[in-house]
């Protein structure tokens, strides 16, 4: 089998780029800066799924966008979390939270409606998530 993005993360989510594991997506909710990783590997629900090298691999690409997203959103804490009630395909996401937050102290989901970027703003973001993983992100 072939990897394939679930039809729920295509729908929600921009594509950033591509780490050597995983997918980089932006949520489409504009209430806070809101990536996932997903790692490109068919039938993988958990990561202890996931192979050694993988599971290496994952760890060291959400420490990398954890510390882009620390140095581009200087969020008061970054939310980093596999939950995938909904959605069974392996996804890490990674929430730049502040106090200020529309969720602000409990989890994002079903806390306030989600908000769509404008073109411009999305735009942005992902260029600038681009250039601070330069180094990580295939080309």
């Amino acid at each position: 089998m072939m990897f394939q993005l679930h039809d729920r993360l295509t729908a929600d989510t921009l594509l950033v780029g591509d780490f050597p594991l995983c997918l980089l997506l932006l949520s489409k909710d504009a209430n806070y800066p809101w990536t996932i990783l997903v790692p490109k590997r068919e039938g993988i629900a958990e990561i202890y799924q996931l192979n050694n090298i993988d599971r290496q691999q994952l760890l060291h690409e959400s420490c990398v966008l954890a510390e882009a997203m620390q140095i581009l959103f200087s969020p008061d804490k970054l939310n980093i979390a596999t939950i995938g009630n909904k959605v069974p395909q392996l996804h890490m996401h990674h929430v730049a939270r502040t106090m200020e937050d529309a969720a602000w102290p409990g989890p994002v989901w079903g806390a306030a409606p989600a908000i769509s970027y404008s073109k411009d703003k999305s735009r942005a973001i992902k260029a600038s998530l681009q250039a601070q993983l330069a180094n990580e992100l295939i080309k």
